[in-house]
């Protein structure tokens, strides 16, 4: 019998629990605008609770489409909650996504009928039009779960404005024109009442036309400071210039090598054409690879021999390479131009270029590191090229993070307004390109070399045939890789034009030299065609195999109107 009436309670607490509800009685906003259009909102919200409670939600949207992909902030600061003798009722307000979420403990919300008076204020809310202003609020939220028996709106505008408002409001769920409401407009006051109760998801919306010039309107500082608070992707690029600049301030900045440029009659010593031209930029260039194929020809390691193949309809041009020294002859050289020889030939004393189609490529990466480490192991670096995209990567993540952050803990939005995000990003990253590129920092040494090596382009570009005759013959050909790694060898080959008369040994164009004088232009155009196809060679590589498959801006309204546009709104729950 016991056990009976124990089961009998339990089954009448829990039917209980299930049978509790709660309906708005009556929703009541008042709104204070002051003369920039700032409102102070008050919201006195009547329930009916029958069962037992704890509290209610109350959601109220803050972000807002703005014009041309934007986003428009509204900047809602909570000035008290109370109940209806002006208790403070204990809350906690964060926010949920592009709400305001406010979480109200109502003591005693059991079976009776509660008031819950919520203060808050907002600066920016009213809109500026070009040819009016507007006051467009949604005064209940369409988002209530629960029907609201009536609804109220007291609007108090500056005494300026007597005379010259104009209202209209809306009743219904979302986008609904229905005005099932009475609207009356007495000097600068608005007021607003429901004649029916308003449905589940149904809302009531004020909308108050406003002529211009009644209403100081805010500066344009203000509404740039508004317009970047409610943007932050605004943030993005000048954030990115800050750690950028003093990632560079920091270890990217090169030190002042206490000289200027001046021609200068040789290059640096001991340094090679590959290692010269990527010291004047910080980027291996494929010139700076070409470049030491030449090299090598000029110091007697290799004969450069133009060749044709017969083809079905044509014949194709190709170059020959025939190793003239053994490889216990090949001391002195630089690690890159080992490698260079070493992958050529592959055990044979002739090679031709089409031959190293599809095999070379593994090559290159291994002549890459292998000058950059040159030049490092010369002095030449504080932050070598490597270390520079290490550390511009690691800047990237700087200027990421706080957004990311800020982002996660929902202190920011930055997908309200994707276009102007994506633009700050897109500016960001041109930011970071180029300081990433001017991130490596040479040495004192590194940069006085750099100079020396500017001089000797400038002697390149601007030397004079009188000089050249007192060179010594070889002058042209030593310097010609050179030449190619800076870019200038064919101003070089111009200045030889009908000095030079003897061609070089170590090419041998195809059928051999005419009788006819020796061409330099023609010789360096055939250096760059050489080049150009050895480039398209060496960088060639297997295909890899793969499978697989592959508003108006709904922004805010200036005519029409309907139920739930505006600012304000949302809606709330009970728990």
């Amino acid at each position: 019998m016991r056990t009976l009436r124990c089961l009998a309670v339990l089954l009448l607490a829990v039917s209980s629990a299930f049978a509790r509800s709660w309906h708005v009685t009556d929703f009541a906003g008042t709104y204070k605008i002051d003369n920039h259009g700032g409102v102070i909102a008050s919201e006195r919200i009547t329930l009916l609770f029958e069962g037992q409670f704890n509290g209610i939600y109350r959601t109220i949207p803050v972000e807002y489409p703005g014009p041309r992909g934007t986003n428009y902030t509204l900047f809602l600061d909570i000035v008290s909650i109370t109940d209806d003798q002006g208790n403070a009722l204990r809350y906690e307000s964060k926010r949920d996504g592009s709400y305001r979420k406010l979480k109200i403990y109502v003591p005693g919300a059991v079976d009776t009928t509660k008031t819950v008076v919520i203060t808050y204020s907002a600066p920016n809310a009213t809109r500026f039009f070009d040819d009016h202003d507007e006051f467009y609020w949604n005064v209940t939220g369409n988002d209530w779960p629960v029907p609201i028996d009536h609804s109220t709106a007291f609007v108090q505008f500056p005494s300026n404005t007597a005379g010259s408002l104009k209202a209209q409001a809306f009743t219904g769920v979302y986008g609904s024109h229905d005005q099932e409401a009475e609207v009356k407009v007495e000097g600068s006051e608005v007021r607003i009442e429901t004649s029916n109760p308003l449905p589940m998801r149904g809302g009531l919306t004020l909308d108050v036309y406003i002529p211009q010039g009644l209403l100081e309107k805010p500066s344009q500082l203000t509404r740039f400071i508004w317009f970047v608070k409610g943007n932050p992707g605004v943030f993005i690029p000048i954030w990115g210039f800050i750690v950028m600049y003093l990632f560079w301030r920091w270890k990217g900045k090169d030190p002042d090598p206490g000289m200027s440029v001046a021609p200068m009659y040789e290059p640096p010593k001991g340094l090679t054409p590959a290692e010269a031209g990527t010291l004047l930029d910080d980027v291996i260039h494929p010139r700076d690879i070409t470049s030491t194929l030449v090299d090598l020809a000029v110091k007697g390691f290799i004969r450069i021999k133009e060749v044709q193949h017969d083809g079905f309809l044509f014949k194709s041009k190709d170059f020959e390479f025939e190793l003239l020294k053994p490889q216990n002859e090949w001391q002195g050289l630089a690690s890159h131009e080992l490698v260079m020889l070493t992958n050529l030939f592959s055990g044979t004393n002739e090679t031709t270029l089409s031959s190293l189609k599809n095999r070379f490529y593994t090559a290159l990466p291994v002549m890459q590191q292998n000058i950059k480490a040159q030049l490092k192991n010369k002095g030449m670096y504080m932050l070598d090229p490597d270390s520079a995209r290490g550390l511009t990567f690691f800047g990237v993540l700087v200027i990421a993070a706080p957004f990311v952050l800020l982002q996660w803990a929902d202190k920011i939005s930055l997908t309200n307004s994707i276009s102007v995000t994506a633009i700050g990003i897109f500016i960001t990253a041109i930011i970071a390109w180029l300081f990433g590129r001017e991130m490596s920092a040479k040495t004192v040494l590194g940069g006085r070399t750099r100079v020396q090596i500017l001089g000797f382009q400038e002697f390149m570009n601007r030397v004079d045939a009188d000089r050249l005759k007192r060179m010594p013959p070889d002058t042209f050909e030593k310097f010609l890789p050179f030449a190619m790694a800076l870019g200038v060898e064919h101003q070089w080959a111009r200045a030889f034009a009908g000095i030079i008369q003897q061609p070089p040994t170590w090419y041998v164009p195809y059928g051999g030299y005419s009788g006819m004088n020796f061409n330099p232009v023609m010789f360096t155009s055939n250096m760059g065609s050489m080049a150009s196809a050895a480039h398209q060679t060496f960088v060639s590589a297997p295909r890899a195999s793969s499978g697989g498959s592959g508003f108006s801006g709904g922004g805010f309204s200036s005519g029409g109107g309907f139920s739930g546009g505006g600012f304000g709104g949302g809606g709330g729950g009970a728990f």
